[in-house]
């Protein structure tokens, strides 16, 4: 279809671009990945099919819309995807919101915070929004642990639209 897009954000480690309709594989190895299904939620993208829609209604559609979204994560040496990470303009949230998952074989590498460092650089700096968001599970301290090391605090709970779970909100800026 379409080549990948040029890259939006450089870390020391990494590379960050649009995902694009070529990324359907690593997208159904995220959202079935043991993290992804505990911590954010089954999605039921198991075809290439599924994932395509998956992409379009979501992080493509983002991109027209919003200007921003989940980007994919690469090593910047080998090019091999690691995860996910962006900005999300989300139902029931009153600003963007960070959200970011990797690989299960690429977690405790250092890897999410360097990305979500640059993701929140960008975001404040870029696309010039003054409050990020961040939403999780109470029960998820990996990355409690890791919006706290971003500077972000926690605000309070929430329960978004249609969903059962309480979740933690936390926010960087005004």
């Amino acid at each position: 279809m379409t080549e990948p897009m040029a890259t939006i954000l450089q870390t020391t480690r990494l590379l960050l671009r649009e995902l694009t309709p070529g990324d359907t594989a690593f997208l159904i190895a995220l959202v079935n990945s043991p993290g992804w299904l505990k911590y954010i939620g089954e999605r039921n993208v198991r075809t290439e099919a599924q994932a395509l829609a998956y992409l379009e209604n979501g992080p493509l559609r983002s991109y027209q819309e919003n200007g921003f979204g989940l980007y994919l994560v690469q090593d910047k040496e080998s090019g091999q995807p690691l995860g996910m990470c962006g900005i999300i303009k989300r139902e029931g949230l009153d600003n963007p919101d960070i959200g970011f998952a990797f690989l299960p074989e690429y977690t405790g590498q250092g890897y999410a915070f360097e990305a979500a460092r640059a993701v929140l650089e960008y975001a404040q700096n870029a696309l010039h929004l003054s409050t990020i968001l961040a939403i999780v599970l109470p029960e998820n301290l990996a990355s409690i642990r890791l919006l706290e090391k971003l500077g972000m605090r926690q605000d309070g709970t929430l329960c978004l639209p249609g969903e059962p779970e309480t979740l933690r909100l936390y926010r960087q800026g005004r």
